[in-house]
């Protein structure tokens, strides 16, 4: 049985397996209660955005500016890229 993470989060389930595949609580937070909401398809594939390797090396570090991800200017692309898509 899934250990409770207190009324914050919706599956404790999905959450816990998430945390083990190496999401950040923040991901599998919000993963596992958009999985929880019967009106959300989080499965589903997002937005048109082009794929983050397919961005420049500036655009990456642009986004990684709007999202104050920590360490953002000593990155590489690919390190930006992994930055963006665990936060």
């Amino acid at each position: 049985m899934a250990e409770s993470h207190g009324s914050s989060i919706k599956d404790d389930e999905t959450y816990e397996a998430l945390r083990d595949d190496g999401y950040s609580k923040e991901a599998a937070a919000r993963i596992a209660n958009a999985q929880a909401n019967d009106s959300q398809n989080p499965s589903k594939k997002g937005g048109k955005a082009s794929p983050y390797e397919d961005w420049t090396k500036d655009d990456l570090y642009s986004r990684a500016q709007e999202l104050d991800v920590d360490g953002r200017s000593d990155m590489t692309k690919d390190e930006l890229i992994e930055a963006l898509r665990n936060r």
